[in-house]
């Protein structure tokens, strides 16, 4: 299929990724690297693609072409589009979340953070009933899974309610205990779908510092799908646009701000208007919505 990708400094190298439903081709040939440590923002009008990325990003499509490389920082590299399912999430330690909150929201907060763990614990306790009696390294793996949710109900400030059913969380409460689940996993690639959907400006705030220290306290790169701009705009390193499942901009966000074409994108104007729009709305992008 090609040389193998230079990874250095790239965690996912997306080339040349290629989905087609039956006639319809819902991504077409595209590319661009999530780089060690940035949160790169996956942005465009409603049906340009990015959920179908996203899917098989996670293992949920298997791309009609294509290769996605994941890379560690040990070097070992991993295909994604040859894994399955699940082992895109415990082999390769990519976590994602969805735009619908998916919580178990019976279980308590603190239950929540811990089921996350489970893969780990299992293991520990070498799939046995003398493991879970409490042999030494299911003990120390315990240990570690419940000092591990207690680091992160006190980052998104939970901790006084880590007893409480996770339903009867505020709405941004519930989605950073979302964000903190997956990085209980230790993923090397979050990937977030909308995950500002439905946040007021506090939550938002609230929001942008989570994502802001798992990008500079782990060793978690961020992949995000987003609509809101100001959050794109004030968080993003790189921003990738999509129209249509072609890629149309890639860079900086100033330089996505910038570009009138993405502009043109969002009004759903046609290529030979880019020149009127750009004269009309200038770099307006930042106060545009995507077209319902």
């Amino acid at each position: 299929m090609g040389p193998v990708p230079d990874m250095d400094g790239v965690v996912l190298a997306v080339e040349h990724l290629t989905m087609r439903f039956g006639g319809l081709t819902a991504v077409g040939d595209l590319s661009f690297d999530v780089r060690r440590g940035d949160i790169t923002a996956l942005i465009g009008p409603n049906g340009a693609g990015k959920t179908t990325v996203f899917n098989c990003i996670t293992g949920f499509y298997k791309p009609t072409e294509g290769r996605l490389t994941l890379a560690h920082a040990d070097g070992s590299r991993h295909l994604l589009e040859r894994l399955p399912n699940h082992a895109v999430n415990r082999t390769a330690r990519v976590a994602r979340t969805f735009q619908n909150i998916r919580l178990f929201q019976g279980m308590t907060v603190l239950e929540n953070l811990l089921v996350a763990q489970h893969a780990p614990l299992m293991r520990a306790s070498g799939l046995s009933v003398l493991g879970l009696l409490g042999a030494g390294s299911y003990r120390r793996a315990e240990a570690a899974a419940i000092e591990r949710a207690k680091e992160w109900l006190g980052r998104i400030d939970l901790m006084g309610r880590a007893d409480d059913p996770a339903g009867d969380l505020p709405y941004g409460a519930q989605r950073r205990l979302e964000i903190a689940r997956a990085m209980c996993t230790d993923p090397v690639l979050l990937c977030l779908d909308e995950p500002a959907a439905g946040l007021n400006p506090r939550e938002s705030g609230e929001l942008n510092a989570l994502l802001r220290h798992i990008r500079d306290a782990h060793d978690t790169s961020v992949l995000l799908i987003e609509h809101d701009m100001s959050v794109v705009m004030e968080i993003s390193d790189h921003v990738v646009v999509l129209d249509y499942g072609v890629k149309i901009a890639d860079g900086t966000p100033g330089e996505v701000r910038a570009d009138p074409r993405v502009i043109a994108a969002y009004l759903g104007v046609e290529d030979e208007e880019v020149a009127e729009v750009d004269a009309e709305v200038g770099l307006a992008v930042t106060h545009l919505e995507p077209q319902a």
